[in-house]
């Protein structure tokens, strides 16, 4: 749990259990969340009771499991409106998904992981784990990886001492050694690869979208299957995913962005 929980009383407490449950990414059970959380029993139990009062989380009966909540789901649908680059961002991204015939997703930052703020599934869709507004993992996804490839070097530590590397295919980058290499690899390219390491027969290459400042906003990829395409063939699309991030971080120029 965040190092804020303690500091920050009630809320930040609750809102730690509101991260653990979502970072699941599934209905999970109290006894999966009490392993995890270093608060006690009575203390979890009661503001998980809270949050689903509010509506923040949901409960159900039949398995016994919590879920993220529909008020904390408008919630975040109001400020993915207000603070995201998406809804500027969308005609590029359609575009560029009708110039590769691919799908594409835009992802931002958040906390270590990648967030999802929108996607356009190719004509013949395929089945995968990331949809607007769900969470992925930042060490083992081509958005997440040219996130962090170029942070700073000081907020880069933040950021990998926040990834998981749990093992989810053979080809998952399990450790910061092997991590760090591959975002070297990635500064020097301007792009990074997903080569099945998230999902198996999943893969994607992805480019930053780069504030005037330097820093990066957001995260553009094209994913395929290794069914459709190989990795050289959908290399081809760089150029265009180039082109792509360019013209969204030109048309969002006159945000005010962070340092």
């Amino acid at each position: 749990m965040n190092k804020h929980t303690t500091g920050d009383g009630t809320v930040g407490k609750a809102l730690d259990v509101l991260e653990m449950v979502s970072a699941k990414g599934r209905p999970v059970r109290f006894s999966e969340l009490l392993n995890e959380s270093p608060l006690p029993k009575a203390t979890l139990y009661r503001l998980l009771q809270t949050l689903v009062s509010q509506g923040m989380l949901s409960y159900g009966d039949e398995q016994q499991t919590y879920a993220l909540g529909i008020r904390l789901v408008r919630l975040a649908h109001q400020a993915w409106r207000q603070s995201s680059i998406a809804p500027i961002a969308r005609p590029i991204v359609s575009a560029l998904s009708e110039t590769v015939g691919e799908t594409v997703h835009l992802a931002q930052l958040d906390n270590g992981q990648v967030l999802y703020v929108d996607k356009r599934n190719a004509k013949d869709p395929i089945d995968m784990y990331s949809q607007a507004g769900k969470v992925g993992p930042g060490y083992c996804t081509g958005v997440g990886k040219v996130l962090m490839a170029f942070l700073e070097p000081g907020e880069l530590d933040q950021v990998i001492a926040k990834q998981s590397f749990y093992r989810y295919t053979p080809a998952t980058l399990a450790d910061e050694a092997s991590l760090r290499a591959d975002l070297d690899t990635i500064r020097q390219e301007g792009i990074a690869y997903d080569r099945e390491e998230h999902e198996p027969e999943i893969i994607c290459i992805a480019a930053p979208i780069m504030s005037p400042k330097g820093r990066p906003i957001g995260a553009l990829s094209v994913t395929t299957s290794t069914r459709r395409k190989s990795l050289d063939e959908l290399n081809e699309a760089k150029p265009a995913l180039l082109k792509a991030a360019s013209d969204i971080a030109a048309a969002v120029s006159d945000w005010q962005f962070p340092g």
